[in-house]
């Protein structure tokens, strides 16, 4: 028989054991009787937004030389296919699909296997929809992008596109800050030590990155100076700003072409390298592969374009009434140019050549400044339109933001 004391001791500790029990019930129900079994959510398997619980799915690369109704016609009929081609050409040109580009296939599961839907991705981020589960549906959608920001940065030994590869740093990122820095940064004067930092973002979708979106903010330091870019939106369009708040664009690029290297510059004489003979050479001569891309400097009007004696294939083009500027040595021009047609900024006008008096592929690019040649290199433009007023503190806000992590 117990004792009084451990008869306590005993109750005691049953009625520890109970409230536990009650204690761990309220916050870890039991299954059974106790508490209703929890089934977690089922989440239906999902492609391209379309529920696949009860279909099944296949994806294919468009081939060389394959088509539509190549990849197609074992599945639907050639009537289907026809319709395709011909009635929603407005949402999608099915002439447009390339080789290399992925598509998918989705069907019943029974024995049947009838084609529900097909899908084209148009590229990483696009595709268009062929719902043939009742009348043809055609759409376009786009795959969940997700956007990470990333910061880089890179010290020049010779030029921006080695820094880049130096540094594995992704192409198209190097070619988003030239484009950036196009009227403030002379990229072809580049001097070893001058130096860039970048905040970007890339672009992901499903879990790859396809891309770069935008640079958010940036400093490039050249020959001492430090030029501060900042991403900006106002009245619903973006642009880029220093730091007081003025356009990084001008009137005009630093450069009609990119990817090449000045092989002459602006000179009051210069060795003609065919006559033989010391004349002036007006311009800067831009060296680049045959067929490189030549766009215009600014907006403007064509007031010549043909062959014009030594300087070959040549387009001139009148700005403003101050400025005009000339392409020479061209191999071609761009489809549906003539004199008098409008020009903008960036736009392709012609490729690089050897046409007229020239002993390689180059162009020869000129600047008249009231009739006058003007050292293209020299070249100063007033900026485009500032932030507005009424946007300063916004921006300045993004200012201070964005120069801190400039500054990590």
């Amino acid at each position: 028989m117990l004792k009084p004391s451990l008869k306590i001791y005993s109750l005691a500790a049953v009625f520890l054991v109970l409230a536990i029990v009650v204690i761990i019930g309220l916050f870890f129900p039991f299954s059974g009787q106790l508490s209703k079994t929890r089934t977690p959510a089922v989440h239906p398997k999902k492609a391209y937004k379309i529920g696949l619980d009860s279909l099944d799915i296949i994806y294919g690369k468009v081939a060389d030389n394959q088509n539509l109704s190549s990849i197609l016609s074992a599945h639907i009929s050639d009537v289907a296919i026809d319709k395709i081609a011909k009635e929603t050409r407005s949402i999608f040109d099915v002439r447009k699909i390339r080789s290399g580009n992925t598509y998918a296939r989705i069907f019943t599961k029974d024995s049947a296997r009838r084609t529900l839907y097909f899908i084209y991705e148009i590229n990483a981020i696009d595709f268009v929809v062929y719902d043939f589960r009742d009348s043809l549906k055609v759409y376009l959608d786009k795959k969940k992008v997700t956007r990470l920001v990333k910061t880089a940065s890179g010290t020049i030994k010779s030029s921006l596109w080695n820094c880049f590869a130096e540094n594995k740093l992704d192409v198209n990122l190097g070619q988003a800050l030239s484009d950036v820095y196009a009227w403030t940064v002379d990229f072809y004067g580049l001097q070893k030590g001058d130096n860039f930092k970048v905040i970007y973002e890339e672009v992901y979708v499903d879990g790859k990155m396809v891309g770069i979106d935008r640079i958010l903010a940036s400093n490039f330091q050249s020959n001492g100076k430090n030029i501060h870019a900042y991403y900006f939106l106002q009245g619903g369009k973006g642009s880029y700003f220093d730091e007081n708040g003025q356009s990084l664009q001008r009137s005009f690029l630093k450069a009609p072409l990119k990817f090449s290297r000045i092989s002459s510059r602006f000179s009051r004489s210069r060795m003609h390298p065919i006559l033989r003979i010391a004349r002036p050479h007006f311009g800067v001569d831009y060296s680049a592969p045959r067929g490189t891309p030549v766009v215009a400097l600014g907006d403007g009007t064509i007031n010549k374009l043909g062959f014009h004696g030594g300087y070959g294939r040549f387009i001139s083009i009148r700005h403003n009434s101050v400025y005009t500027t000339t392409y020479a040595h061209l191999s071609g021009y761009a489809k549906g140019l003539k004199a008098g047609s409008h020009v903008q900024q960036g736009q392709f006008i012609g490729y690089v050549g050897s046409s007229g008096l020239s002993t390689g592929a180059h162009l020869d690019f000129r600047v008249y400044r009231n009739g006058s040649p003007t050292d293209p290199l020299k070249l100063e433009s007033p900026p485009a339109r500032p932030v507005e007023a009424k946007d300063l503190a916004r921006f300045k806000q993004l200012v201070t933001k964005m120069n801190l992590e400039l500054k990590k």
